[in-house]
């Protein structure tokens, strides 16, 4: 396996709409100053965090079941900056829609700007031949409430190139959050 740099990401981008929107370089920037920063990096692309939330909220005493998970424990939120609840988490989806070619497998890494806050992104790898937009989780490990950024940087996904193509892709497989649009909850 070998890693992508910002050249390869850059094409493949431009000739095969891998990332949508893509930003070809780093911003740092806004009208309103500085921000958590998104684009091309090095070797990853650092993407960023919609507007749409879930947080979660024990209002109704519910156990979180990754089998039979209900929404009753989530609160949808619309806005430029998620408030998580100490020791909570919240999911969010990225601005970016992926298509992730057959001969490609990502990692998803939270940025250090959050991590240095005791904010944990959490992000599962994108598979050969799946496509979407990211779920993404947010947890506060803090015993104070934690800002998280619409629309700015949150993690950076980096892209390793296998020696040989997969046998069996995630489209392949009829996996279960392929296309998903939105914030999508866990399915089984």
């Amino acid at each position: 396996m070998s890693i992508k740099s910002d050249k390869w990401i850059r094409r493949m981008a431009a000739e095969h709409g891998m990332i949508e929107p893509f930003e070809p370089s780093q911003i740092k920037t806004n009208n309103n100053g500085p921000i958590v920063s998104y684009g091309t990096s090095s070797y990853g692309y650092d993407i960023r965090c919609s507007d749409e939330f879930k947080i979660f909220t024990n209002l109704n005493s519910a156990i979180v079941d990754p089998k039979a998970f209900t929404a009753e424990s989530l609160v949808d939120f619309k806005g430029d900056v998620c408030i998580i609840p100490p020791n909570s988490f919240a999911l969010a989806r990225t601005v970016e829609y992926f298509r992730i070619p057959r001969n490609i497998l990502t990692i998803c890494l939270g940025k250090s700007t959050y991590a240095r806050c005791g904010i944990i992104v959490n992000v599962t790898p994108f598979e050969p031949e799946w496509e979407g937009h990211a779920t993404l989780e947010f947890s506060n490990t803090t015993t104070l409430p934690a800002k998280i950024y619409a629309n700015e940087g949150i993690a950076q996904v980096v892209f390793f190139e296998a020696d040989e193509t997969c046998e069996t892709s995630y489209k392949d497989r009829g996996g279960k959050y392929q296309g998903q649009k939105g914030v999508t909850l866990p399915k089984i």
